[in-house]
């Protein structure tokens, strides 16, 4: 397999040598949206949900409820901060290759897009965070920050040279190319089953409740952790850590902590700070499914606020991975 950059044409794609077979990220079928465009089709999914979620609380069952939480930790924890963020952004650890897109698919059920764009997005996050060029900052104002930032502009709709400069590990795997392009199977695949299983309630809980209340738990790791908070450590952004975000988020919210350490797998660093993203991690790593977990530790007599890493030593353990300055900007 080889990774082919078109220069003037700025495509990034896979050709398999056996089939000469070009698979580009022009494929996804994605152009960068306008400064100021309503994303109709993002909007209308989201009011289509936010609606589906109020219909759910008149379908209640405790089935259909417990089939929701299994299915909010599988997309949240599995998907979201174990998947997307901690291993496909940030690499703060490695799996086997089936590993990696099992839990792929799993965030795909979050209805927060592909990891391709998901990616790009969270690492012009890091590299920008609170300046000019960061996608969701406060500064912009806090709705802007939870919500408005998807549903105007093109923060999700990055051009084929963003892409090719902010994911080029990803845009290299054919499988992350096609689930981004197609990232809503999963999501027609498990309604349809929810509904054979349990019926209409089951599909107003396990779909519609369930994602819209993992939607607005992520976009609080946006929104709250760069206005409330504590900060333990002196970074050159906003974060704070919110251990009331930590909960609803499974351990997203020390997002003060994760900006010091962008790299680090773990991100609540005390005792006190629960992160079940973290517990995951550990136990895939005792199954013998997680190698190369990159953690740090708190020194053992803190005095006050200390100053984050510079970005190149806080990817201190993977500085040989080529592409350690974007997992840790």
């Amino acid at each position: 397999m080889l990774l082919v950059w078109d220069r003037t044409s700025g495509n990034t794609g896979i050709q398999t040598r056996a089939q000469g077979h070009m698979m580009t990220l022009t494929d996804l079928g994605k152009e960068s949206a306008g400064d100021s465009g309503i994303n109709w089709i993002t909007a209308t999914f989201m009011v289509l949900f936010h609606v589906g979620a109020v219909a759910a609380l008149f379908f209640f069952t405790w089935n259909a409820f417990f089939v929701a939480l299994f299915l909010y930790w599988v997309a949240g924890s599995l998907g979201i901060g174990m998947g997307y963020h901690r291993l496909l952004t940030h690499r703060g650890y490695k799996t086997p290759e089936w590993v990696e897109y099992f839990l792929t698919v799993c965030a795909t059920l979050a209805l927060e897009g592909g990891p391709i764009f998901w990616v790009a997005t969270h690492r012009i996050h890091h590299k920008h965070s609170d300046k000019e060029g960061d996608p969701h900052s406060p500064r912009d104002g806090k709705w802007w920050a939870h919500v408005g930032w998807i549903l105007v502009g093109k923060s999700m709709h990055h051009d084929t040279e963003t892409l090719a400069r902010y994911v080029p590990d990803l845009a290299k795997d054919k499988f992350h190319v096609w689930i981004t392009k197609y990232h809503y199977v999963p999501m027609i695949v498990l309604g349809v089953a929810l509904f054979a299983i349990g019926g209409v309630p089951f599909v107003m809980w396990g779909i519609f409740f369930r994602t819209v209340f993992g939607l607005h738990s992520t976009w609080l790791v946006n929104s709250a952790t760069h206005i409330w908070g504590s900060r333990r450590f002196e970074t050159r952004d906003e974060s704070t850590n919110s251990w009331w975000v930590a909960l609803v988020s499974f351990g997203e919210g020390w997002h003060n902590n994760h900006h010091a350490h962008p790299v680090s797998a773990r991100h609540g660093l005390a005792w006190y700070e629960v992160d079940l993203n973290w517990y995951g991690i550990w136990t895939l790593q005792k199954l013998g499914l997680a190698r190369k977990v990159y953690t740090i530790k708190l020194p053992a007599k803190p005095h006050g606020n200390e100053s984050a890493p510079d970005a190149d030593v806080a990817v201190a353990g993977v500085a040989a991975d080529p592409q350690s300055d974007l997992v840790s900007a």
